[in-house]
């Protein structure tokens, strides 16, 4: 009798209950997990793909959004024009938009943004496009006109990227600490080696399309740890996680959801075609005729991946199979090493960044390069000394081989800069990616991406490994979470608990 009179008395509470109180009762906090954190907060000086995981959409904004399918959408430019030959670009602006600091969104600061990436000392990853660009035109606040020095189908897409993020120019001095955009989250705190804290931004433009109030971000390497902190409850989202050996164990988890989805990341053994005597081709060549694709997909991906011949995914505008130019074939590798005048044990230096496709598969490289008489000395490095002494334009490419996953969805010109850590150089490539930005055309342009991919891969410039395929485990009350990864990113616009 009185647990009957409690509950009717309950419901009554309810009824009188004023609305802001009910509400309050609905989840609106989440703890997300990435297995590496971010060097700084500013995508726009600096290439690791976690800045863009924490501050991309979320902190800071750009001109054009791209969604998970691949297409892209008006951000801070509500629409935009193209003239017939792909050179110039007209956007218009989104009116009444602020910096996080106060100040007026205008083209003044597209303007100064896109300029900053481009200058001498500019350490943008994709410097080379903004360079391209002729000029930057502001006739008006709320119009920005860009014209290239080639025609370029894909611009709307790459100012998309976290490296055509818009920063305000007063805080951009700062923004690898304090960062200031136009987004609909703030840094609440940053727990170096730990965790970062999003804060919703009360002023946002469309703040009550905002579900959540709170996004906690934690660093987790180690994959059995990312597992555990998933099946604990302690992480309620983990894009791209390192859980495929437990993926079992969470698909027969009513809690879970458990996507599969794809990307167009790259991985690859970078080789260093500055030092001898990797400037042959035949010793790159030799090295990739030593490399198991499959044993590789298997060992360093448990399976999630699709092989690659060159620098290119199943997928995109063009894509050729080049996987059989350079097929496994050890007894071929050690007869090109000594076509070469390779004398063996040639001993080789393999420098390691953090993930686990890395350290695992540069385990499985060694033991497959060992048996035709190259010796991988593995050196483990963390994430900022792989940026610095592999990959930094400016040097020093303190490396010979390396492991790494290019997550970049467009960046096969980028193997064309003189700084570009392969250090490959050739000007006929050059020319075609040249002739390629030349042709409007899609057919036109996707012959010409076919012989890009051949030519990379018969001149071996890396060991092309694997598409990766990425699984993200969530909350099965989570909503919004990407399973495909046109970029990486995880936009906490779109989240919300069900």
């Amino acid at each position: 009798m009185f647990r009957k009179l409690s509950i009717v008395a309950f419901a009554a509470a309810l009824a009188v209950a004023p609305l802001p109180v009910l509400a309050q009762s609905k989840k609106d906090s989440v703890v997300m997990a990435m297995a590496l954190e971010p060097p700084g907060l500013d995508p726009t000086i600096a290439a690791a793909a976690a800045i863009a995981e924490v501050t991309l959409y979320n902190i800071y904004e750009t001109l054009t959004k791209i969604n998970e399918d691949g297409s892209v959408s008006p951000l801070l430019a509500e629409s935009w024009t193209a003239s017939p030959d792909l050179k110039t670009y007209t956007f218009k602006l989104r009116k009444g938009v602020k910096f996080q600091n106060g100040e007026a969104f205008d083209s003044a600061a597209v303007k100064f943004s896109f300029e900053r990436n481009a200058i001498a000392t500019s350490t943008n990853k994709d410097k080379s496009l903004f360079q391209a660009f002729e000029k930057v035109d502001a006739p008006d606040a709320d119009t920005v006109v860009i014209s290239v020095k080639y025609s370029e189908p894909n611009l709307p897409f790459l100012l998309g990227q976290a490296s055509g993020s818009i920063v305000e120019p007063k805080s951009a001095a700062t923004n690898g600490t304090q960062p200031v955009g136009t987004g609909p989250y703030q840094l609440g705190a940053w727990a170096k080696g730990s965790s970062i804290t999003l804060n919703k931004w009360a002023d946002y433009r469309n703040a009550a399309a905002i579900k959540l109030s709170k996004v906690t971000i934690r660093f987790i390497s180690d994959p059995a740890a990312q597992t555990a902190a998933l099946l604990s409850g302690d992480v309620d989202a983990f894009p791209r996680v390192a859980a495929a050996r437990a993926i079992g164990q969470f698909k027969a988890d009513p809690r879970f959801n458990v996507m599969v989805g794809g990307s167009r990341a790259k991985t690859i053994v970078g080789i260093n075609e500055r030092k001898k005597p990797l400037d042959d081709v035949r010793v790159r060549r030799a090295i990739l005729a030593a490399i198991d694709r499959k044993a590789m997909i298997d060992g360093a991906a448990d399976g999630f991946g699709t092989p690659i011949g060159s620098f290119y995914v199943p997928g995109a505008l063009g894509y050729v199979d080049t996987t059989g130019i350079n097929p496994y074939d050890p007894e071929k590798a050690k007869k090109l090493l000594a076509e070469a005048g390779v004398t063996t044990p040639l001993e080789l230096s393999l420098k390691l960044p953090p993930p686990s496709y890395a350290r695992q598969g540069g385990e499985i490289l060694a033991a497959q390069l060992a048996k035709v008489g190259i010796i991988a000395k593995i050196e483990n490095v963390e994430w900022a000394q792989w940026l610095s002494q592999v990959f930094a334009g400016n040097g020093p490419h303190n490396f010979d081989l390396t492991i790494v996953s290019h997550v970049e969805p467009i960046d096969l010109v980028k193997i064309t800069e003189p700084d570009y850590y392969l250090g490959y150089n050739n000007e006929a490539f050059n020319a075609l990616c040249k002739q390629i930005v030349a042709t409007p055309d899609e057919a036109g342009r996707a012959k010409l991406l076919g012989d890009a991919q051949r030519m990379l891969a018969t001149d071996a410039v890396a060991g092309f490994l694997y598409q990766p395929q990425l699984i993200t485990i969530t909350n099965k009350k989570l909503k919004g979470v990407w399973k495909d990864v046109p970029q990486y990113e995880n936009d906490f616009s779109t989240w919300s608990w069900e």
